[in-house]
């Protein structure tokens, strides 16, 4: 029996230590560059192990996905429960986001685009958040923050038209996703503060 758990917990830790290896190469390098092969060396392991617990790669990017949007709802979390402001939160998803684009390749978000069950799995997040973003901006309009003449709704439409010009024109190959990142998000955000909204904006570091 004790040999048993041993295996089991062996097998789970290995199971967390691949698909965490897997998304840091993936992040760092792009879906494609990145082999079985390449993933398996980097562990010790034999790719049969590898195979014996990830079937294929979109498997493991799969995963690999869900723990990063997990690990982020859970910081996410952990900071908005020391923090009721609106916009101190606002400034921290927004570090938060610029980082992700500074050190994740452009190829990362091109390759990921080949791998249909990935993308479903992405856009069905953001249809389950949505509501919830709603509230939080009629909170940021409710504390002063955000305006009270701007259709969020529509905003929201626009931002999934900007993000599907993007990805349709491969601007990643014309500009950083740091550029890409920073002029979309950043120039709208400023559009819908309020000058109570913009003088918490010109109070923190990350947006001077």
């Amino acid at each position: 029996m004790q040999e048993t758990k041993h295996i089991t917990n062996y097998r789970q830790s290995l199971k967390e230590r691949i698909v965490t290896t897997a998304m840091s190469l993936f992040v760092k390098n792009g879906i494609k560059a990145v082999k079985m092969d390449d993933i398996a060396s980097q562990l010790g392991i034999s790719k049969r192990t590898l195979y014996e617990i990830y079937e294929n790669k979109e498997v493991l990017l799969f995963e690999g996905v869900k723990l990063y949007l997990e690990n982020a709802k859970q910081k996410m979390c952990e900071f908005t429960q020391a923090n009721d402001d609106v916009m101190d939160i606002v400034l921290y998803f927004y570090r938060m986001k610029n980082h992700e684009y500074q050190v994740t390749s452009p190829s990362f978000y091109e390759d990921i685009q080949k791998y249909p069950r990935v993308t479903a799995y992405l856009d069905g997040e953001r249809q389950k958040n949505q509501e919830q973003q709603f509230a939080f901006m009629e909170r940021g309009v409710a504390e002063g923050y955000f305006r009270d003449d701007v259709n969020y709704r529509v905003l929201n439409h626009f931002f999934e038209a900007m993000g599907n010009y993007v990805r349709d024109h491969q601007l990643i190959h014309q500009f950083t996703s740091d550029e890409l990142f920073n002029n979309i998000l950043f120039v709208t955000l400023r559009g819908i503060c309020t000058p109570k909204g913009l003088a918490k904006m010109q109070e923190n570091d990350a947006f001077l």
